[in-house]
């Protein structure tokens, strides 16, 4: 088990497809957190990204038992296209398909110092900034949206966004480039100060 927990994402695919069912623990303990926080932050529902990440990893096992997993070793983006079209699905059934097509982005408020724990007021302070980018990100066309999600929440490199978006590199710069503008029109139009002091 100590040597398996080293192996590489289609390493640890192929044990699991030749019957060695820990190594899919592993690369769900691997991966839990990103592909849990990209469920989490479309659908803003804990008790629903919690059904909806679960329905992936079944999804990924009945896919994986099938034969249908070809991403040669990029299993965490096979995995959240699998957990994206779920979400799809959550929110057809749901019947709240919210497609709001305001132009908006932000400044940089993603290069501000992470949040610390200076005091309670900082903290509800901070919270509140969060929470007000977090409407803005809501308001933004799909496309924008995601991009901002997968490389500010998620940490994806534009190659990896690119990737699992099915566009260019300069695509997906482009629309971040659109996101940030938007954003800024936002924080300006609406005269938020987005700022700990």
């Amino acid at each position: 088990m100590v040597e398996i927990k080293h192996l590489d994402d289609y390493a640890l695919v192929q044990k699991f497809v030749d019957g060695e069912h820990e190594s899919l623990e592993i690369l769900i303990t691997r991966h839990k957190n990103r592909i849990y926080t990209y469920i989490f932050m479309i659908v803003k529902n804990h008790a629903v990204a919690e059904d909806i990440f679960q329905d992936t990893f079944i999804k990924v096992i009945q896919s994986l038992k099938k034969g249908r997993y070809t991403e040669n070793g990029k299993f965490v983006s096979w995995a959240i296209r699998i957990a994206h079209n779920l979400i799809i699905d959550h929110f057809r059934r749901e019947k709240h398909l919210s497609t709001i097509s305001n132009d908006e982005t932000e400044v940089d408020i993603f290069n501000s110092p992470k949040f610390s724990d200076m005091n309670i007021e900082d903290n509800l302070v901070s919270e509140q900034i969060f929470r007000e980018v977090r409407h803005l990100i809501e308001e933004l066309p799909d496309d924008q949206r995601q991009v901002v999600i997968m490389r500010h929440y998620l940490g994806f490199s534009f190659r990896e966004i690119a990737e699992h978006s099915g566009v260019s590199i300069n695509t997906a710069l482009g629309r971040m480039r659109y996101a940030l503008i938007n954003l800024r029109k936002l924080i300006e139009e609406r005269e938020l100060n987005l700022t700990l002091s």
